[in-house]
C-alpha cells in the first residue's frame, strides 16, 4: 500500500499539545509560521509516498553492488534520481544554518522528515541522514576555513557525509583505535587506517563524500582522551584530485540492503583537523547524538509503516466469525480486525507509535527551545532534557519499532512471512536500529552511567520538576493518579541506582536497561495524559473531529490500562539488584 502521512496526529502534537506555533515569536524561528509548517508536512508526506517509497523494493532486492577493481559502489535502481529530487527540493537544507544555504527551520521538522523518509525507505534515508550530522559537527567545531570549504555543498546535498569510528578490532571502546594521523608541513595530515561499517562510505549519488574520521596523532594518550577528529574528503576541493581513501568491500547484511555499508581504507589520505588535538570525541559526540536521535526516528518510521500495512490487511482479510456474532453477515467470514487478539496487536502498535511520536517530537521541540529561547536558564533546562532523553529516544523507539514491525508481521500470519508482503523487510530493516549508533545496552549505560550524574543530578532533577509541575497544575488531567504512581516508581528507581550504583558499578549496569525503559514509559505516560487532556478539552469545546479526538482518548486509556503497568515489573527488576545476573561461574553456563 502507499504510505499515508499521519497528518492528524502530527498537527495535533505540534500545535495543540506542544505549541510549536509559539516558536515563531523567537527571532531564530520567526519564519516558521503555522502555515509554512503545515505545508512542509503535506509536501514531505507526498514526496515520501510518490518519490521515495517506489525505490524501497528495488533497494531490498538489488542491494548495492561493488566493483573491486575500481572500488566503485553502485546504489539500487531509482536511488540516484530520488536523491537528486530530494536535494533539489531542499529537504537536505531544512534546518541547516542559513549562513551556509540552509533554511534555518526548527529541528523538530527534521525529526518528522526523518520519520517519513524511514517509513518509506530506511536505506535511502541513511545517505542524507548522516550528512546532516556531519554538517552539525563541522558547524560547531570546524575552523572557518573548513566551514567555508565544506558546509555549503553538504547543506545543498551536492556532497554527502560519513561518520568513521569503528575499526575491525574495536567498536564501543574507541580508545583502542589504530588509525593514525601524521602531520604534514602544509598543516594537513596523512590518515592511515581501516574503518568498518561505514554507512554511505562509497556510492554513486554524489561526486564527493566527506568523511569525518577519528584517528590518533603521534604521541597521543592511548585512550579516548587521545583521539582527534579529521575531515577527509573523497575528492580534494579545489584541485579535484582523488584522495587515497577507498572502499575495500561491502558488508553483507540481513536488512537495509540499499544502504552502502562499507569497509573504508585510508591509505595516506589527506585530512584536516576538526577542533583541537586530542579533543575529537567531544566534536564527534555532536554528530553521534544527532545520529542517535535520527535512529530513534528510524524505529518510529518503520513502526508506522508496519502499522499501516497490518491495519489495511486486518480490515480486508476475511477469516472466522466475531466472538460477538457475525459482523459481515453477507460475506463468507468477518475481517480479522474483529478478533480481540488481532485488535490487541493493532492497538499496541497504534498506541505505542503515537506515544513514541510524542516523545520524539517533545525532545525535538526541547532541542529548538535550547537554541531559540532568550533566557539562559530556560535554554539550559531545555538542553538538559535533550541530553537526558537522547539515549531514551534512540533505545526505546528502536526496541519498540522492531517489536511493532514484528507484531505487524504476526497480524498478517503466513502472508507476513513471505516476500510478497513488505512486513518481513520491515522486520529485517528494523533490527539494525537497535545496534548501530551505540547498541541499546550502551544507550542505557550512557543514561545511568553518565546522564544521571551530570551537573550533580541536574538533568534528572529537571525531568522530575517537569513531571511534578504537570501533576500539581493539572489535577484534573486524565489518568493523573496512574501518572503520579509511575513518577514515584521512577523516583524510587533513580534513588536506588544513586545509592547502590556508586559503590558497585555492576549494580548500575544490571539496572540500566530496565531503568531506561521505565523512564521512557513514564515520560510517555506524561505525554499521553497531556494528549488526553487536550483532546477532552477540544471535545468539550466542540472543536476538531469528534471521532478522531474520541479515538485519542480511548488510546490514552489503553496505554494506562495495558502498557504502563509494565513499570511495576521494571521497578522490581531494578531493585532486585545484580545478584542472579552476575552469579554464574564460567563453568556453569553450559547446559
Amino acid at each position: 500500500m502507499q504510505y499515508q502521512v499521519p497528518l492528524n496526529d502530527l498537527r495535533f502534537l505540534l500545535f495543540d499539545v506542544l505549541g510549536l506555533d509559539a516558536l515563531q515569536a523567537q527571532e531564530k524561528y520567526a519564519e516558521a509560521t503555522p502555515d509554512l509548517i503545515a505545508a512542509i508536512l503535506e509536501e514531505m508526506g507526498k514526496f515520501a509516498a510518490e518519490v521515495i517509497q517506489p525505490t524501497n523494493k528495488a533497494g531490498d532486492e538489488q542491494g548495492c553492488s561493488y566493483d573491486a577493481s575500481s572500488h566503485v559502489v553502485t546504489t539500487p535502481e531509482g536511488f540516484k534520481e530520488a536523491y537528486r529530487l530530494f536535494a533539489e527540493a531542499g529537504w537536505t537544507a531544512l534546518d541547516a544554518p542559513v549562513d551556509f544555504g540552509g533554511q534555518g527551520l526548527p529541528h523538530v521538522l527534521k525529526f518528522i522528515v526523518d520519520e517519513m523518509v524511514c517509513s518509506t525507505n530506511l536505506s535511502f534515508g541513511m545517505y542524507p541522514g548522516l550528512t546532516h550530522g556531519a554538517i552539525s559537527a563541522l558547524y560547531a567545531h570546524g575552523s572557518e576555513e573548513l566551514r567555508q570549504t565544506y558546509l555549503e555543498k553538504l547543506v545543498s546535498g551536492e556532497w554527502t557525509g560519513t561518520m568513521c569510528l569503528t575499526e575491525p578490532h574495536c567498536g564501543t571502546d574507541l580508545g583502542m583505535i589504530r588509525t593514525r594521523a601524521q602531520p604534514d608541513d602544509d598543516g594537513s595530515y596523512r590518515i592511515e587506517g581501516t574503518k568498518i561499517w561505514i554507512t554511505g562510505g562509497e556510492h554513486d549519488l554524489v561526486d564527493n563524500i566527506v568523511h569525518l574520521v577519528l584517528a590518533k596523532l603521534p604521541g597521543a594518550p592511548d585512550s579516548t582522551k587521545g583521539i582527534s577528529l579529521f575531515v577527509v574528503p573523497k575528492v580534494l576541493p579545489g584541485s579535484g584530485e582523488r584522495n587515497p581513501v577507498f572502499c575495500g568491500g561491502l558488508e553483507h547484511k540481513m536488512g537495509i540492503k540499499g544502504s552502502a555499508t562499507c569497509v573504508m581504507n585510508f591509505e595516506g589520505a589527506r585530512g584536516w583537523l576538526v577542533g583541537e588535538p586530542n579533543d575529537g570525541m567531544r566534536a564527534m559526540f555532536t554528530m553521534m547524538n544527532e545520529a542517535r536521535l535520527m535512529v530513534g526516528m528510524q524505529g518510529l518510521g518503520l513502526a508506522e509503516m508496519a502499522f499501516q500495512e497490518s491495519l489495511a490487511f486486518a480490515r480486508e482479510r476475511l477469516q472466522g466469525r466475531s466472538l460477538a456474532g457475525p459482523q459481515n453477515p453477507e460475506g463468507p467470514a468477518d475481517p480479522i480486525i474483529v478478533h480481540p487478539d488481532v485488535r490487541r496487536m493493532l492497538m499496541r502498535q497504534k498506541v505505542l507509535n503515537e506515544g513514541m511520536r510524542a516523545l520524539a517530537l517533545f525532545t525535538g521541540h526541547q532541542l529548538d527551545l535550547s537554541v531559540a529561547l532568550p533566557d539562559d536558564e530556560e535554554r539550559q533546562k531545555a538542553d538538559d532534557l535533550v541530553q537526558l532523553l537522547t539515549p531514551v529516544v534512540k533505545a526505546f523507539l528502536t526496541d519498540e519499532g522492531f517489536n511493532n514491525a514484528n507484531a505487524g508481521l504476526q497480524v498478517l500470519g503466513g502472508a507476513g512471512f513471505t516476500t510478497d508482503w513488505p512486513l518481513e523487510q520491515l522486520v529485517r530493516d528494523g533490527r539494525i536500529a537497535r545496534i548501530y549508533e551505540g547498541t541499546n545496552g550502551i544507550q542505557a549505560l550512557d543514561l545511568v552511567g553518565r546522564k544521571l550524574g551530570l551537573g550533580g543530578g541536574r538533568l534528572v532533577a529537571g525531568l522530575f520538576a517537569l513531571l511534578d509541575t504537570f501533576v500539581r497544575d493539572h489535577p484534573e488531567a486524565p489518568h493523573v493518579a496512574q501518572l503520579t504512581g509511575s513518577i514515584e516508581k521512577l523516583r524510587e528507581a533513580t534513588t536506588w541506582i544513586a545509592s547502590n550504583g556508586l559503590e558497585d558499578p555492576e549494580q548500575a549496569g544490571a539496572a540500566a536497561s530496565p531503568y531506561l525503559r521505565l523512564m521512557a514509559l513514564t515520560v510517555i505516560a506524561y505525554l499521553w495524559s497531556r494528549m488526553a487532556l487536550v483532546a477532552q478539552q477540544k471535545l468539550d469545546e466542540g472543536e476538531g473531529s469528534t471521532s478522531w479526538l474520541q479515538g485519542k482518548v480511548v488510546c490514552a486509556q489503553y496505554f494506562f490500562d495495558k502498557l504502563l503497568p509494565e513499570g511495576e515489573w521494571l521497578l522490581l527488576d531494578i531493585i532486585s539488584g545484580k545478584g542472579s545476573v552476575m552469579a554464574l561461574d564460567d563453568d556453569q553456563w553450559a547446559a
